[in-house]
C-alpha cells in the first residue's frame, strides 16, 4: 500500500495568513502542513535558511516552495529526502497549480502544420531568405513558403529552395506562374501552392505535394474533381477551399470548409488564415484563436500564414500557441479554457491576487521604509511603514513620496507605478519588479529560477544605502527580525478558518449553459 501524500507548504510571516486561507479551502482528502520559517519574506529565503529553519513533520512526502523563492529544489530534495518543487508565484493560484481546480496542462503536442509565407522572396537575396526562414522556424513554423509576385522575376528561386533545404527546412513554392512552380519543384520543394483542376497535371510531374484549390472560391465542384483525380491516382495532396475576407464571402467560405470536410472526411486540408488576420484591423491573437479552433473542429491539419502588416507581427507565435491549446482541449473533449494564458494578451482571468483588506493587513505589518506596489479592484496600493495610499493615477502619487532629492529612485517608482496603472486599467496581473505578461503577444523574460535578480540600476542612487522600494530590500538580510520557525498542522488551520461562502455545487455544460451536475 502506498504512503498517503502529505504536502508541506513553506512560507514566511507576511504570506502565512493568505496561505492558511487558501489551504483551508483545499479538499479534505489532501493532507498538508504549513512550515513558517519565521522570516518576513519567503521569496528571499536561501537554501541555507530553509535547511536550517524548516523541520518536516512526520510523514511528509513533498515540499512546495513559494514560486519566487530562488532556492534550488534539487539541492533541498537531497537534504530533506523528499521531492521539493517550486509552486506558483501567487498563493491564490495554488489550487490550480495542484490540479485541483483546473486540469494539468500539457501543451507540448499539436497536430497543425504551419506554412509561413515569405511574400516578397523574389526581392530578397538568398542569404536574406535563409535568415528569414530560420527565424520563422525558430518561432514555430514547420514549412517555409516562398511567395512569388506577379510580373516579378525570381531568377534565384532554385538557389533559394536548395539553400533552405540545406538549412534543414521544409519548403513550399507559392506562385501563379506554372513555370515558377515547375522550377521550384525541380529544385526540391516539398509542396506546391496552389493547383486547380486546370493545372493539376503538374502534380504528376513531380514528387512535391500539391495544395489543391477551386477554380474560383465559390466553385467547390472544381475542387471535388481535382480531389477525385488525386485519390484515384493514389497521390498525396492537401485541399484548400479558400478562406475569404470579411464582407467578401467570409461566412460562405467557412461553410465551404465544413462542406468539404463533410464530403471528404479523410483527406488532408489546409486553411490560409492570412485573409482574416491581415485584412482585419483587429488584434490578431483573438482572430487566430478562433480560426485555429475551427481547424481543430474540422480536423484541418495545415495553415498558411502570412505576416505583412505590423499588427500581425506575432502571427507565427500566435498560431503556435493556439494550435497547442486547441489540441489539448480537443484531446480532453473540453472547452479551450484553463489551458494557460498564452492566448490572453490584454486581460487576465484573475488580475488581482489580493483584496484591499488583505493589502491593508499586510501594510500594517511593514516596519521598513521600502515602498511596496500592489494592485487590487479599487486601484493601485503603495505603502511602506509610513504611508499607505490608494489611487488610479500613477503620477498623482509623487507628492506623497519622499524621493524629491533622489532622481534615480523617483525614476524607478515612476516606472513601476506607470506599469501598475497600465495593468490596473487593462485588468492584468501586476507584480512589482516583474515585466507584465503579454501571453504569446510578446517574448517573456527567461530567468534563472534558482538565482536572485541582479540589483537594479537604482541601487546606488542614495548616498549610502539602497533606495527604498526596490528589490534591493533583501540586502538588509532576510532573517532581520525573524521569529522562531513554526510548523502549523492542517487540522489547526481548518479548525480556525471560517468558510467565506459555501462551495459551489459541481456543474456541467448543457446546451451552452452551466447547470448543477445532479440536474443535467
Amino acid at each position: 500500500m502506498s504512503t498517503p501524500e502529505h504536502i508541506v507548504f513553506v512560507t514566511g510571516r507576511l504570506a502565512r495568513a493568505r496561505l492558511e486561507k487558501v489551504a483551508a479551502g483545499l479538499p479534505e482528502n489532501l493532507h498538508w502542513s504549513i512550515a513558517d520559517a519565521g522570516v518576513k519574506v519567503a521569496a528571499l529565503m536561501t537554501e541555507e535558511i530553509i535547511r536550517r529553519r524548516i523541520v518536516l513533520p512526520e510523514g511528509a512526502t513533498r515540499i512546495i516552495l513559494p514560486g519566487r523563492c530562488r532556492a534550488n529544489p534539487e539541492h533541498l530534495a537531497a537534504h530533506f529526502g523528499v521531492p521539493v518543487e517550486r509552486g506558483p508565484d501567487e498563493v491564490v493560484d495554488l489550487p490550480a497549480w495542484l490540479g485541483l481546480t483546473a486540469r494539468k496542462v500539457d501543451l507540448s503536442r499539436h497536430d497543425l502544420r504551419i506554412f509561413s509565407e515569405i511574400v516578397d522572396a523574389s526581392k530578397m537575396s538568398v542569404a536574406q531568405i535563409v535568415a528569414k526562414g530560420l527565424d520563422l522556424a525558430q518561432r514555430g513554423s514547420d514549412v517555409i513558403d516562398l511567395g512569388g509576385l506577379p510580373d516579378t522575376p525570381f531568377p534565384h528561386l532554385e538557389e533559394s529552395v536548395q539553400a533552405l533545404k540545406g538549412a534543414g527546412l521544409k519548403v513550399s513554392v507559392d506562385s501563379f506562374s506554372r513555370e515558377e512552380l515547375v522550377r521550384g519543384a525541380g529544385a526540391g520543394a516539398d509542396f506546391l501552392l496552389s493547383l486547380n483542376e486546370e493545372t493539376l497535371d503538374l502534380a504528376f510531374e513531380t514528387d512535391a505535394v500539391p495544395i489543391l484549390v477551386p477554380l474560383r472560391p465559390d466553385d467547390l465542384p472544381s475542387l471535388d474533381r481535382a480531389i477525385e483525380r488525386m485519390l484515384k491516382a493514389g497521390r498525396p495532396f492537401l485541399a484548400d477551399p479558400i478562406l475569404e475576407p470579411i464582407h467578401h464571402g467570409f461566412v460562405d467560405s467557412i461553410a465551404r470548409y465544413r462542406d468539404t470536410r463533410a464530403r471528404w472526411p479523410e483527406i488532408d486540408m489546409m486553411m490560409g488564415t492570412g485573409n482574416l488576420t491581415e485584412l482585419t484591423e483587429a488584434d490578431s491573437l483573438g482572430v487566430t484563436a478562433l480560426l485555429v479552433g475551427m481547424c481543430s473542429e474540422l480536423s484541418i491539419g495545415n495553415v498558411l500564414i502570412v505576416q505583412v502588416s505590423n499588427h500581425t507581427r506575432r502571427t507565427v507565435e500566435e498560431h503556435d500557441a493556439a494550435r497547442r491549446v486547441m489540441y489539448a482541449a480537443k484531446a480532453d473533449s473540453a472547452l479551450p479554457k484553463g489551458y494557460g494564458r498564452a492566448l490572453l494578451a490584454l486581460h487576465d482571468k484573475r488580475p488581482f491576487v489580493q483584496t484591499a483588506d488583505e493589502i491593508a493587513q499586510a501594510a500594517a505589518e511593514v516596519r521598513d521604509p521600502n515602498y511596496r506596489i500592489v494592485t487590487a479592484e479599487d486601484g493601485i496600493h503603495l505603502y511602506n511603514r509610513d504611508i499607505h495610499r490608494v489611487g488610479t493615477d500613477a503620477m498623482a502619487f509623487f507628492p506623497e513620496l519622499d524621493v524629491a532629492s533622489d532622481g534615480a529612485h523617483a525614476f524607478y517608482l515612476g516606472a513601476e507605478l506607470a506599469k501598475a496603472e497600465t495593468a490596473w486599467r487593462l485588468g492584468k496581473r501586476y507584480v512589482q519588479d516583474e515585466a507584465l505578461d503579454w501571453g504569446c503577444a510578446a517574448d517573456a523574460d527567461i530567468e534563472d529560477a534558482t538565482a536572485f535578480k541582479k540589483a537594479g540600476h537604482t541601487r546606488h542612487s542614495g548616498p549610502d544605502a539602497p533606495p527604498p522600494g526596490t528589490r534591493d530590500a533583501r540586502l538588509t538580510g532576510p532573517e532581520a527580525g525573524a521569529t522562531p520557525p513554526e510548523t502549523i498542522p492542517e487540522a489547526q488551520v481548518r479548525a480556525e478558518a471560517a468558510p467565506e461562502r459555501p462551495q459551489d455545487p459541481p456543474t456541467k455544460l448543457v446546451c451552452g449553459r452551466l447547470v448543477p451536475a445532479d440536474k443535467a
